[in-house]
């Protein structure tokens, strides 16, 4: 049966009412591969801050296979995010959380693929399937991100409770609006940014917190898949424990500055960037409007944001490089 965003609620609940005479869930694995796995990182992040008795970890899904938690087995979830659900890594690794009793939920946007045999649950997740992303007429609340967030949201509400459980829903429905706002706003500035990177042979990202998956996202899946470009996602509290001795003036940074709790590290990084570096481009969630979302639940929400406004800078830069972002030359052509 296929679920979408709004039947978390109902799958979780069910989830535990059939792990009850089994000892209940101890511990969920959100697992995936490239932007996938990057998606998962808030709802990461969650479990780390909010939950205190159920373990949680974020895993490459070829590593799960290969180095399974000791644990994992049928006292556990994993919660899987697989796109067109094609990726055999992804499938391997639902394959064996079936193999070992757990309960696994699939985030997937197609309707049929090979992945989907070895779910329990399998949730359709919104996405923009228009060129370059560019359309932006989709409800972000419903994407894979939001939707493995809700999944750890509801896990703590229905077991531990969750004080900002009514708070974090109401972000959920202010976060569409806020993203389409907000690429509106950068338009003008990433046709600039096009102009002004468009020779560049490397681009580092930096953030931090919540967000951070958008800034690797961004690394790995845009600048060193789509673009061909040199790059690495810097987190902005560890900027200072080595990375930033490649800082000078001709080196260009994607910083994110998020709203919530990191949003020091973020600023701290900035204020080093700007004193020694000349090639900067600022993306702040306050300035984007993220806070109007409660403070107790913002952080959450920053990867959605920064990972939305992206694709408006991306479309410009591959235009300007005369290079389109479907352009591969390993990926899905040679044996790998």
């Amino acid at each position: 049966m296929d679920y979408s965003s709004k039947d978390i609620k109902s799958i979780i609940s069910e989830i535990l009412d059939k792990k009850k005479a089994k000892g209940g869930v101890k511990s969920i694995y959100v697992v995936g591969c490239g932007g996938s796995l990057g998606a998962l990182y808030p709802a990461k992040t969650f479990m780390e801050k909010e939950c205190t008795s159920i373990k949680s970890a974020w895993i490459n899904s070829s590593e799960f296979i290969h180095s399974t938690p000791k644990d994992f087995g049928v006292n556990s979830i994993i919660c899987l995010a697989c796109h067109k659900g094609n990726t055999p890594e992804t499938i391997a690794a639902a394959k064996l959380g079936k193999e070992m009793g757990a309960t696994v939920i699939i985030l997937t946007w197609l309707k049929e693929s090979e992945i989907i045999e070895f779910g329990d649950y399998i949730i359709r997740y919104t996405f923009d399937a228009s060129p370059d992303h560019l359309k932006g007429d989709i409800d972000y609340s419903g994407e894979k991100t939001i939707c493995a967030l809700l999944v750890a949201v509801e896990l703590l509400a229905q077991t531990e409770g969750y004080e900002n459980y009514n708070k974090f829903y109401e972000g959920t429905k202010m976060i569409s609006n806020i993203i389409k706002n907000a690429r509106n706003h950068v338009a003008e500035r990433a046709v600039k940014f096009a102009e002004k990177y468009k020779d560049d042979s490397v681009i580092y990202t930096m953030g931090s917190g919540a967000s951070y998956g958008a800034a690797y996202m961004e690394s790995i899946c845009i600048f060193m898949e789509m673009q061909w470009l040199n790059s690495s996602s810097i987190h902005t509290g560890e900027y200072f424990h080595g990375p930033f001795e490649i800082t000078d003036a001709n080196r260009p940074f994607m910083i994110q500055i998020s709203e919530g709790s990191t949003r020091d590290l973020d600023e701290r990084a900035l204020k080093f960037l700007n004193t020694y570096a000349k090639r900067i481009e600022v993306l702040d969630a306050k300035e984007l409007g993220l806070s109007t979302i409660d403070a107790s639940v913002v952080d959450y929400f920053n990867h959605s944001l920064f990972n939305n406004v992206y694709p408006i800078y991306n479309h410009e830069l591959a235009t300007k490089r005369e290079h389109p972002l479907p352009t591969r030359r390993y990926m899905w052509k040679v044996e790998y």
